[in-house]
């Protein structure tokens, strides 16, 4: 496989497409790319993250998976981001008064993967992870 690194699309069900598209915008800062009035493209760090309005059904359930003695959101999505962005980031949400479901850590600590993390929900219930890596070339190490 090549090593260059393609844009990915994400699109992800929203209940509530101001609240999505006022978090995705305001509080993550991501820039607002074409929309209409059941969807919503966001540059996602280079990628592409569509909101598209959905109702929500009563029958869905949040699952966890437990990594590191914590539960996290499963499913979920995210990015990698450069070690400093990523702490950046989690100073701006912190500031910004995120409720983290899992707050900004770092994992496996002085082990393979050394990794900085964190966790929250949109305001449709979609599950986020941003973590960026020690050393990025312990990204798929064993």
């Amino acid at each position: 496989m090549s090593s260059t690194l393609s844009p990915f699309h994400l699109a992800i069900p929203v209940d509530d497409l101001k609240k999505a598209r006022n978090f995705y915008n305001k509080i993550l800062e991501l820039e607002e790319g074409r929309s209409s009035d059941h969807w919503v493209d966001f540059n996602f760090f280079g990628h592409q993250l569509v909101i598209h309005y959905k109702e929500k059904l009563d029958s869905e359930d949040n699952y966890t998976n437990p990594v590191d003695g914590k539960d996290v959101p499963v499913p979920h999505f995210g990015i990698i981001l450069q070690w400093e962005n990523w702490q950046n980031l989690a100073d701006m949400l912190i500031e910004k008064k995120i409720e983290f479901v899992i707050k900004p850590y770092i994992r496996f600590k002085g082990q393979v993967g050394e990794q900085g993390t964190m966790f929250f929900y949109d305001p449709c219930g979609n599950a986020l992870e941003f973590k960026s890596f020690k050393d990025m070339s312990e990204l798929f190490k064993k």
